[in-house]
């Protein structure tokens, strides 16, 4: 017999496997990293290598597509204090300020005021050193 995989695949616009797991740790997210499986309905897996567990036993996982982190999961267990959507919203926000940092290390760039808008996102003002 054929079972259907209830995993579902998101798109996301994750790339760095570092800065993600920079990112969930800064949101209070608790994740383990390494070629591990996520667990699904009925005890389905999936691969994953970064792998957010749940309390009730069914995980969420971010895997590397050969283009970018997928987000997978099995949507029915979805059992975080967010949406699907706000949750990825959260992780891209912070995802996009920690690349930013790091890129503005490299490039003697420093930060003069971050602001944080009412709509959630962040507003950073850079400049250059000498």
């Amino acid at each position: 017999s054929i079972r259907m995989s209830h995993f579902t695949k998101i798109k996301t616009k994750l790339y760095d496997r570092v800065t993600i797991e920079k990112s969930l740790t800064d949101l209070n997210i608790e994740w383990e990293s390494g070629a591990e499986a996520i667990r699904g309905y009925k005890n389905q897996q999936h691969s994953a290598d970064i792998v957010i567990r749940q309390n009730n036993n069914h995980d969420i996982g971010f895997k590397w597509n050969e283009s970018e982190y997928e987000l997978v999961a099995d949507l029915m267990f979805w059992d975080q204090n967010y949406s699907v959507d706000k949750f990825l919203n959260q992780v891209h926000q912070r995802y996009a300020f920690n690349l930013i940092t790091k890129v503005s290390e490299q490039q003697s760039l420093e930060f003069v005021e971050t602001e944080n808008l009412e709509d959630g996102s962040i507003r950073l003002l850079l400049r250059k050193f000498n």
